[in-house]
């Protein structure tokens, strides 16, 4: 088993389609944890709306490839629709950042706002 630490956005119907990931997050863990919402100005396209950005940590027997493959199907499944525009709007963004102890995306250093989310939840952890 192990722990993750995902970071999660949206900025489509946001506060909506992030409670409906966690629900579908608490099917893979049911003691899974979700960091304080935050109201963040959108990166790189700034001409869309403002995103709710959170973390949800959990245990997963899945290895990272596989949780990767299930987060897109979340994705997939909620609407998201992938353009050339990788900062453009959407209904739920999910990416891995933490696999145990160790930090496996660097949006963890570049944006304050994925740093404090994951640092709540592993501040929960201890």
């Amino acid at each position: 088993m192990s722990f993750y630490i995902i970071a999660v956005g949206s900025n489509i119907d946001a506060q909506a389609n992030v409670e409906q990931a966690f629900e579908l997050i608490k099917k893979i863990d049911s003691k899974a944890s979700m960091a304080t919402l935050l109201s963040t100005k959108p990166v790189g396209f700034t001409q869309q709306a403002d995103f709710i950005n959170t973390a949800f940590s959990f245990d997963c027997a899945l290895n990272a490839t596989d949780l990767k493959a299930k987060l897109t199907s979340i994705e997939t499944q909620m609407g998201r629709i992938r353009t050339s525009n990788k900062n453009g709007p959407r209904p739920i963004d999910l990416d891995i950042v933490i696999v145990n102890s160790n930090i496996i995306d660097d949006d963890y250093y570049q944006y304050d706002f994925v740093k404090r989310s994951v640092d709540e939840l592993l501040a929960k952890r201890k």
